[in-house]
């Protein structure tokens, strides 16, 4: 199993061809080990922001503290899916209590949107407006869920926790090599408008190269304004007069009313359970937890560790068990705010038994033939998540997003951040797929106030109460599958943090009807279940890049997936 998972690993860097000249050849081993501490962790996909967190955990803060500091540092330094202009969940897992909470700063529909507004003359979804025009931007909730989780569950002043944000910002950083190649594949895109240009290219207009040092003066003064101010300044003050000014020139919707009636929710967690293991996570407009925990619920049934790590049998299973939840996920989710989803139906037990009796171990189900299941009743990959575990116990694991790389390329004049196209997220028209390719329904309709669905899964485990994996990632549509595996390879075959993130990783999302596979898994297999009739092709891009830390004795075991650069697992120090 370890030799597979250091081809699946050595394929998937040869494959980053792009990085050939600038990656340094790593002496890998049969086994992956991953970055130990004993005084909290910190995991994220940028090592200036990991380290960020880490050093407010050693200068006292808690867990919150760490993941609101890496959050605001990685809006500097990941510009790409970090963000203020986005919005995303958050778990708070409070060990004195062992209370879990979902914290939901998902971006909100402006009062003027309709659920027609991205269809042109002959009803069509014109993609173009939906993804990369003003009007693909939702209220941003960003800044107004860092903060509530700061205020309710940190320990630190506020200005502490964005102080070396603020220094990022003002002081400048490094470009590296991941960072430069993501600025010159946006390059086209951040171009068409005069801000994105001016704040996130040259002079000239080229990408930033790696070793240039980079300030961003307005995005500081606009984080000293939240530091002062906190939300107020992003949702009633001077940043909120800019966001509203950038929308009256580039088209968009947002009001002044729409930023100061954002509002932060808390939800109760999605919570299943899995081989006597808990599962928490985040519950609609999230449609990662209820479809996370209905796969475990369907996979349960076999002894899947019997069958073989990425083994023909194995992965018929997971494959049969996605196709029917993201059937179900076309139908049935959207903002529970507005529609009724139906959470305890979908992960019943005895549901999950019943789509598990109606799958053909021995032949693939058409997805054609697969439909949502429950009686009828009256949601990037350039996301971003981190995983923060304190020593005392405490666990936040966040995803947060701006949708696309960069959102839709127009950034807020005079406040130095790029603003997410989130609109896009909603069912533009049912039936049609968004960039994702995911299917929707009524129940994700454009609707003013309405929170679009997501596949963000920031993810617990627990062991009698205790947690033993945060997980989580970035991905679109892939999001949930790639959660699903690092559990699955953790809990069922034994595999500590490292190995688990790095193992080859499948996809199926019902439509299309076709199952990607990494780098790494063995061709054999693949023509096993080619024979099964699985339409199986070769994953041009990663499924998932997941930001993991486990508990074991006391010691932290933290991993930054490969699949892309620049990521970094952090010991408080």
């Amino acid at each position: 199993m370890r030799r597979v998972v250091f081809t699946a690993l050595l394929g998937f860097v040869l494959s980053l061809s792009v990085f050939a000249d600038e990656v340094a050849f790593i002496q890998y081993q049969d086994r992956f080990h991953p970055v130990l501490g004993q005084g909290g962790m910190v995991v994220s996909q940028e090592a200036l922001a990991s380290r960020v967190g880490a050093d407010i955990l050693a200068a006292g803060g808690n867990a919150v503290d760490a993941a609101v500091a890496t959050g605001f540092a990685l809006a500097v330094t990941l510009p790409q899916a970090g963000n203020l202009g986005g919005g995303g969940f958050m778990l708070v897992h409070l060990a004195e209590t062992g209370k879990t909470i979902a914290i939901d700063y998902r971006e909100m529909a402006p009062a003027r949107a309709h659920r027609d507004m991205f269809l042109d003359n002959d009803g069509n979804v014109d993609a173009q407006q939906a993804r990369f025009s003003a009007l693909s931007t939702g209220v941003p909730g960003t800044v107004a869920g860092l903060i509530h989780a700061q205020q309710h569950y940190g320990s630190l002043p506020l200005k502490r926790v964005l102080a070396p944000a603020i220094t990022l910002a003002e002081k400048g950083f490094s470009v590296g090599y991941p960072l430069s190649y993501s600025l010159q594949r946006a390059q086209p895109r951040l171009s068409q408008q005069s801000a994105a240009r001016a704040y996130f290219l040259t002079d000239e207009g080229s990408a930033l190269p790696p070793g240039h040092r980079w300030v961003q003066k307005d995005l500081a003064a606009t984080l000293k304004r939240i530091a002062r101010h906190g939300a107020d300044d992003f949702y009633r003050g001077r940043t909120a007069d800019l966001i509203v000014a950038e929308m009256e020139r580039s088209g968009g919707l947002i009001s002044h009313d729409d930023l100061a009636n954002y509002q932060v929710v808390e939800r109760e967690p999605v919570v299943g359970s899995y081989r006597g293991l808990e599962v928490i996570s985040m519950p609609p407009p999230s449609s990662g937890g209820i479809h996370l925990v209905q796969m475990l619920n369907i996979l349960e049934g076999w002894d899947l560790a019997a069958e073989g790590h990425n083994s023909a049998g194995y992965l018929h299973r997971l494959i049969e068990a996605m196709r029917r939840a993201y059937a179900d996920r076309s139908k049935y989710l959207g903002d529970p705010d507005f529609v009724q989803v139906p959470v305890a139906e979908l992960i019943d037990k005895a549901y999950a038994e019943r789509l598990r009796d109606g799958i053909d171990l021995e032949r693939a189900t058409p997805s054609s033939e697969v439909a949502p299941a429950l009686k009828p009743i009256a949601e990037s990959p350039q996301t971003t998540h981190y995983s923060v575990w304190d020593e005392a116990g405490n666990v936040v694991t966040n995803t947060y997003t701006l949708n696309f790389s960069y959102g839709n390329g127009i950034a807020v004049s005079g406040a130095g951040f790029l603003l997410n196209n989130e609109m896009d997220d909603f069912s533009s028209k049912p039936g049609a797929p968004n960039a994702f390719g995911l299917l929707g329904d009524e129940a994700n309709a454009i609707e003013p106030g309405k929170r679009p669905l997501s596949s963000m899964t920031p993810t617990l485990v627990l062991r009698d109460g205790v947690p033993v994996l945060v997980t989580g990632g970035p991905g679109g549509s892939r999001i949930i599958t790639s959660v699903l595996q690092v559990i699955l390879n953790h809990v069922d075959f034994g595999m500590n943090v490292a190995e688990a993130t790095a193992a080859p990783r499948i996809h199926h999302q019902w439509f299309p009807d076709a199952v990607d596979v990494e780098p790494g898994i063995s061709p054999d297999t693949i023509n096993l279940l080619r024979a099964k009739g699985h339409d199986t092709r070769i994953s041009g891009w990663a499924i998932g890049r997941t930001q993991s830390i486990t508990r074991q004795q006391g010691l932290f075991q933290g991993m930054t997936d490969y699949r892309w650069p620049g990521g970094s697992a952090e010991p408080a120090r």
